[in-house]
């Protein structure tokens, strides 16, 4: 009995192996391994799955004083500054930037002003003393005028050399008296144009303190308008305490409207072609997973650009999310599902159960036996292919490739139908860009203000 049993599974076994031998690449002789799938009819998404941050689509930007330049003070340091995500009304405080530099060009400026009032002050003085030194002259000069008036008067019977002589000195004295007079009149416009320029001096310096003054005050900068604080990111990273601000690029924070968000993402330039404006787009944010929002390309780069710790050039692509939730906050990470398109109604089947040499195919089970079956592909995504011709809902294909491969039939396609499917995939390519021109065209074209001062890095797709 015990050697029946053991008998008994070797014949089966030999049975088993006989019949797999006289098969021929029956499709009732699998390998063991083998995978089947059925052929379905479904929709078909050709997507780009890209990594991005969101950012409010409009901001106010909070920005340091504005006359940095004309006080020559090119960069100043945030001595202090609210957390990151306080809210804030109108006028609120902010931050605090470093007014070390500003006053020691205040204090400078107040000396030259006290320098200039004393220059003024003394060359009024010295103004005052010089013309009335001229006036008095004047004065004695015109006593003279008049004595010398009486002696000609008095000379009149005198003889003609003292009439002369005492005419010559009348003449002598009006001409010292005029002469003086011009000097006055000299004197003083000249004194009056050196503290005219003086005056101006002073005022020019007078209006750069008061400008400096004016500049200190806005050293401590307020919130524009009602709103949360979001740090401001410019190529260093986020502006905070301690970083610097310059003439050239003054933002130190914003204030975003977090009731429009979009997602700004990179793509690389291999997938940039299939990205268009107006495509539909699936956005989960990373901190909420259970959450999914709709969304929709709304601006492509034409140019790419080359981002840091990246090889690769990438297109900037920005998302607009159309839901708007209290939970969503600028520069958190959100992962887009970019629907480059959808095709419904089709054949498709796994990318590795397509084969090819120098033509596509698929290992089919036909009326019971496995043959190599040439297809005709369309549109691939990451995981699938369409099949236009070939297949039909219900066949039955491997995913493994068996080991008689060499020795089955291969069923090909007729090179005339090859051609009509090849002219329908045109035509349909040709139709499905006509539509989304006209989607373009009821597109509202729409701006994102920008809040990168030169750009933050970035995320590069993840296909």
């Amino acid at each position: 009995m015990s050697n029946l049993k053991i008998i008994i599974p070797i014949v089966i076994l030999a049975l088993c192996g006989a019949a797999y031998y006289f098969s021929g690449g029956d499709a009732s002789s699998e390998q063991s391994n083998v995978i089947k799938k059925t052929v379905e009819l479904g929709d078909f998404m050709v997507k780009a799955t890209a990594t991005g941050e969101l950012k409010a689509k409009r901001s106010e930007k909070i920005r340091g004083p504005q006359g940095l330049r004309q006080a020559n003070i090119y960069q100043l340091t945030i001595s202090d500054m609210v957390p990151e995500g306080t809210i804030v009304a109108e006028g609120d405080y902010v931050a605090k930037l470093d007014r070390s530099e500003l006053d020691t060009k205040l204090k400078d400026i107040q000396t030259e002003v006290e320098k200039i009032e004393t220059q003024l002050a003394q060359t009024e003085i010295d103004t005052a003393i010089e013309l009335r030194a001229i006036r008095d002259q004047l004065i004695n000069l015109n006593f003279s005028k008049q004595e010398k008036q009486l002696e000609v008067e008095q000379s009149k019977y005198e003889a003609p050399m003292v009439i002369q002589k005492v005419q010559i000195e009348l003449q002598r004295t009006e001409r010292d008296y005029n002469q003086l007079l011009s000097k006055y009149e000299l004197t003083k416009e000249k004194s009056e144009a050196q503290i005219s320029e003086i005056q101006a001096s002073l005022k020019q310096n007078e209006a750069k303190r008061d400008r400096y003054l004016k500049l200190g005050d806005e050293l401590t900068i307020k919130a524009p308008k009602n709103g949360m604080v979001i740090y401001y990111r410019n190529w260093n990273g986020k502006v905070t305490t301690g970083s610097q601000v310059s003439v050239w690029n003054p933002i130190v924070a914003e204030l975003p409207d977090l009731t429009d968000m979009v997602s700004k993402t990179f793509v690389n330039e291999v997938d940039i072609s299939r990205v268009k404006k107006g495509q539909d787009v699936k956005v989960k944010v990373d901190a909420f997973p259970d959450k999914e929002y709709t969304g929709s390309v709304i601006t492509v780069a034409n140019i790419g650009e080359q981002l840091r710790n990246y090889d690769a050039k990438v297109f900037e692509v920005t998302v607009q999310v159309n839901e708007m939730d209290s939970i969503l906050r600028p520069a958190m990470t959100t992962s887009n599902e970019i629907i480059t398109d959808i095709y419904n109604n089709v054949l498709s089947i796994p990318m590795e159960a397509l084969h090819s040499d120098s033509l596509s195919y698929v290992f089919l089970e036909r009326d019971g036996k496995l043959v190599k079956q040439e297809v005709i592909t369309g549109i691939s995504n990451n995981d699938e292919v369409i099949v236009d011709h070939g297949l039909k809902e219900g066949d039955t294909y491997w995913l493994s490739m068996p080991d008689n491969a060499d020795d089955l039939k291969f069923v090909a396609v007729d090179e005339s139908i090859k051609e009509q499917i090849k002219r329908k995939q045109i035509a349909e390519r040709e139709e499905r860009q006509a539509k989304m021109k006209e989607k373009l065209k009821n597109m509202k074209d729409d701006e994102v203000t920008e809040s990168d001062g030169g750009g933050s890095g970035g995320f590069i797709i993840i296909n």
